[in-house]
C-alpha cells in the first residue's frame, strides 16, 4: 500500500512546494523547509522483455493523491497533485475546462532531474530571450510575465543495449594515374603535359561489428517537436535522483504518449549512425559503401526519466507558438511570429532611407 504524498508544512500547516533554489520542500506561507528523502540504494536499470507489455502490478500513479486532466485541444494528458491545479495547458495555450479524474497507472520512472533553475531565473531569461526577437508581434511580450509558463516534467525513456551487426558492403582505395593532356602555351603552341589522376579501386567486404550503448535518451512526448527537445541537451543525467513524488509538489508532469516499445524503436534510429559509423570504420579504405546491415539487439535494459522544463504556448492567427526552457540549465527554444505591420514599417524606412541618400547625392553633383 503506497502512502499518501501529502507534505503539510510542520508549522503553519500550508501545504509544501519544492524550492528549485535549494532543493528543499519549502512552506510559500512562513518559508519552514524541510529536506527531500533521497531513495535509497542506486537507480536500476529494469529489463526491456519485462516490462514490453506491462502487467497492473507494475503500473503505479506519479503520486497516490495524483489528478490527471486531458487537454480537449491538443490531447496532452498532464498530472498534477493538490494544491497545484490544471490552468492554462502548456503545449497549445488553450485553458483546460475538463475536470479534473484521478491519475491512470503508468511505468513507474525510476528516476528524475529536480528543477535546479527557479521559475524567476526562468522569466527573466525570457525576458531577454523575448526583447532579442526583432520584428515579434506585440502579443509575444506576454510570455514575459511570471504566470506565462510553467515548470512541467516531461517523460522520457533511456535504453541500454548491445548490438551485432552483419554487414556486407565495398571498400574504396585510392591510387593514381598519369594522364596526358594538351593546352596552349602563351606562344600560341599546344603543348602537351601530364598530371596525376586519382581513381578509386572497389573490393566487396563483409563483417560483423559489436557495440554497446548507455542511455540512450528518447523523449515520450508528443506535444513538442523532437529537435526543439534535442536542442534543449546536453540533461546532465549523471545527477539522476531517484523518483520521488515531493519533488513534483508545486509542478506538473505529462504521461508518456510514446510507450516503451515504440521508444525503443526510436532509440535504433538514434543509433543507426554510430552503428553505420563504425562498420566504415571496419570497412578501412578511403570510402566505404554499406549494401546491406542487419543488426540484432541484446540485453536491453530501461528507465522511465522526469526531465524539467519551464513550457508555455499562445496561439496567434491560428497557429500554435510554444517557448520551453530548461529546468537546469536556462536554455530557451521556441517559436515567434513576425508582425505584418513591423516588416512593412522597415520597409518603408528602408525606401525612405534611401530617398534621402538619394536626394543628397543628386543635390552634391
Amino acid at each position: 500500500m503506497q502512502k499518501t504524498h501529502t507534505y503539510p508544512c510542520s508549522s503553519c500547516g500550508a501545504d509544501l512546494l519544492f524550492e528549485p533554489a535549494d532543493g528543499y520542500l519549502t512552506c510559500p506561507y512562513c518559508g519552514h523547509k524541510e529536506r527531500i528523502s533521497e531513495t535509497s540504494g542506486s537507480i536500476s536499470e529494469r529489463p526491456f522483455a519485462e516490462y514490453l507489455h506491462a502487467q497492473p502490478e507494475q503500473m503505479v500513479k506519479l503520486a497516490e493523491n495524483a489528478l490527471e486532466v486531458k487537454c480537449q485541444s491538443c490531447g496532452a494528458t498532464i498530472t498534477f497533485t493538490p494544491p497545484e491545479v490544471a490552468g492554462r495547458c502548456e503545449f497549445c495555450g488553450v485553458q483546460i475546462v475538463a475536470q479534473p479524474k484521478e491519475a491512470d497507472p503508468l511505468v513507474a520512472p525510476e528516476a528524475l532531474l529536480p528543477f535546479s533553475h527557479t521559475p524567476s531565473q526562468a522569466t527573466a531569461g525570457l525576458r531577454q530571450w523575448l526583447s532579442s526577437r526583432w520584428f515579434a508581434p506585440n502579443a509575444l511580450k506576454h510570455f514575459a510575465k511570471p504566470d506565462a509558463i510553467h515548470g512541467i516534467y516531461l517523460p522520457f525513456w533511456t535504453y541500454d543495449s548491445r548490438t551485432s551487426s552483419r554487414y556486407s558492403g565495398e571498400r574504396g582505395d585510392y591510387y593514381y594515374v598519369t594522364e596526358t593532356y594538351y593546352e596552349t602555351n602563351s606562344n600560341g603552341n599546344l603543348v602537351a603535359r601530364t598530371r596525376e589522376v586519382q581513381k578509386t579501386r572497389w573490393s566487396g567486404t563483409s563483417g560483423v561489428v559489436e557495440l554497446s550503448f548507455d542511455d540512450i535518451l528518447v523523449n515520450a512526448t508528443k506535444s513538442l517537436p523532437e529537435q526543439r527537445l534535442a536542442d534543449l541537451e546536453p540533461w546532465d543525467l549523471n545527477n539522476l535522483k531517484g523518483y520521488e513524488p515531493a519533488y513534483l509538489a508545486g509542478f506538473r508532469a505529462q504521461r508518456y504518449q510514446v510507450d516503451l516499445a515504440q521508444g525503443f524503436e526510436r532509440a535504433k534510429e538514434l543509433v543507426l549512425p554510430r552503428i553505420e559509423s563504425a562498420i566504415c570504420y571496419d570497412i578501412g579504405g578511403d570510402e566505404q559503401r554499406i549494401t546491406s546491415l542487419a543488426t540484432d539487439y541484446s540485453d536491453i535494459t530501461f528507465k522511465h526519466i522526469l526531465l524539467p522544463v519551464y513550457a508555455g504556448a499562445y496561439q496567434f492567427n491560428g497557429k500554435i507558438y510554444q517557448i520551453v526552457v530548461n529546468g537546469r540549465t536556462g536554455e530557451i527554444q521556441g517559436d515567434r511570429p513576425y508582425s505584418f505591420w513591423k516588416l512593412a514599417a522597415l520597409v518603408v524606412f528602408m525606401g525612405l532611407l534611401l530617398m534621402i541618400v538619394l536626394l543628397i547625392a543628386s543635390a552634391g553633383r
